[in-house]
């Protein structure tokens, strides 16, 4: 049963609002002072409380403190002499909405069948957290490592909030997965989840690609348009790469954070759009602000929970899960079988990916392309960083060790993949160490891609300097 405090020094009111509060399934304490309220606050935190800015011993806000701990708990903040300095002020605090006495009754209870729908949804979060993580997963995203879980603990906090989120991290991490996650966890799963990237949009297009554009406004607008905050209206809005967003147009996005409200290209109107935005940057955001790439207000209202996603090579226990992950969906669509040998496992986890799990991730499909039943590790290209897989520099003496009786087809492939994994994966390089033709090259690859045949164990090519 949901729980919810109310906090006024009015007997009358308490009575009042408990009675309607205790209706909608609550059970419902009062306290009618900060005193009183702390003393209840140390035995439970409530799900939902209702403060009156004005008590006998202090003002009403100065309970938020209490609430830091428990990002679920919702704060009403209720006074019978509102102004609207007062109500933004509250708001600045971190309450979730505000009443006016006499209050409103379809108001309250519209507050209370959020908080239900809510607590609900932090026991799914709770369920899900438990199942999921002990597989390595947690909405699209893949890893049991330290560093996720605490990626995971702060997705788990934050989605059900309406609160701005800026992810942080390298190119290649998955930064919109995060996003992704964000939303299927927060009470807007429902309703659009739009990304936008802001560095492939040109500057003369993306303000009409964010706020849309009126028919007739600029030449070309043959017809109105509705940018992605209408179409993310309900929704989450994600905008990666948000410090190559043009600063003029910052001031724009700024002001619909602020106001809810947007105006499209020519439009004499504004429209009022109701969007969680969340945004990425694999640049240092503070960085960006000194070097006048991001207005430090438009961060202040990005970053309100900043999530930071670390690199694959401060997770190297989750590469060997991403890859077998990654082979099953391809096994999944192709309807094969393939697996990794132990030396490619080996290899895998050998590497630093300084390209990320995008890097891995197409790694594992050059490699399912090239192996027939088992992807060997010469099968996988060499990134060339430091704790890479120890492939042999083509020209350096590095010898292919067959077996007698291997077919000169069988041969000559295995030549090939080893040759090629030896330059990096560079098709033009492995063409000239082996002699032979760019277009034989490519010919010999989709030979092999196509090839149905299964590799001989036995045969396995062995490198070695």
């Amino acid at each position: 049963m949901p729980h919810a405090l109310v906090i006024d020094d009015d007997a009358e009111f308490q009575e009042a609002i408990g009675e309607v509060v205790a209706q909608e399934g609550f059970a419902v304490e009062t306290a009618p002072s900060l005193e009183a309220a702390r003393l209840l606050l140390a035995k439970q935190i409530p799900d939902l409380v209702f403060v009156d800015l004005t008590l006998p011993d202090g003002n009403g806000l100065e309970l938020l403190g209490e609430f830091a701990g428990s990002p679920s708990t919702e704060v009403v903040v209720l006074t019978g002499h509102a102004t609207v300095k007062s109500v933004i002020g509250a708001f600045r605090d971190g309450v979730s909405d505000y009443m006016t006495k006499p209050v409103d009754l379809a108001h309250l209870r519209s507050i209370l069948a959020n908080v239900t729908r809510r607590r609900e949804l932090w026991e799914q979060v709770d369920t899900l957290q438990n199942e999921l993580r002990r597989l390595g997963r947690f909405g699209p995203l893949v890893g049991a490592s330290p560093p996720m879980q605490a990626v995971y603990d702060q997705i788990a906090r934050v989605a059900p909030t309406n609160a701005t989120v800026l992810v942080q991290g390298e190119s290649g991490t998955g930064k919109e997965l995060v996003a992704q996650a964000v939303h299927q966890l927060s009470r807007r799963r429902k309703e659009p989840f739009v990304a936008l990237n802001c560095g492939a949009v040109s500057p003369q297009l993306i303000e009409s690609e964010l706020f849309g554009h009126e028919r007739g406004s600029f030449t070309g607008a043959e017809r109105t348009h509705k940018g992605i905050f209408e179409r993310a209206s309900g929704g989450t809005l994600f905008l990666d790469e948000v410090t190559e967003m043009p600063l003029e147009l910052q001031i724009k996005l700024l002001r619909a954070l602020e106001t809810g409200q947007i105006a499209r290209v020519g439009a004499e109107r504004e429209t009022p759009v109701d969007v969680r935005v969340i945004s990425a940057t694999n640049r240092d955001p503070d960085e960006a602000v000194a070097q006048s790439r991001l207005r430090q207000d438009l961060l202040y209202r990005l970053r309100v929970f900043p999530i930071q996603l670390p690199p694959l090579r401060d997770r190297p226990g989750d590469v060997e899960l991403l890859a077998e992950y990654f082979l099953s969906q391809l096994n999944r669509a192709e309807d094969t079988r393939k697996r990794f040998s132990r030396t490619a496992l080996e290899a895998l986890r050998a590497s630093r990916w300084p390209g990320n799990v995008r890097e891995l991730q197409n790694a594992v499909h050059s490699a399912f392309i090239l192996a027939n039943e088992e992807i060997e590790a010469a099968y996988l290209p060499a990134p060339g960083q430091e704790g890479s897989p120890a492939t042999p520099a083509a020209g350096t003496g590095s010898l292919l060790e067959l077996r007698v009786g291997t077919t000169i087809v069988e041969a000559e492939r295995r030549l090939i993949l080893a040759t090629l994994a030896a330059v990096d994966g560079k098709k033009e390089k492995a063409a000239v160490v082996l002699g032979i033709s760019l277009k034989t090259l490519y010919n010999r690859l989709n030979e092999y891609r196509d090839s149905s045949k299964s590799s001989d164990p036995s045969a396995s090519p062995s490198l070695s300097s």
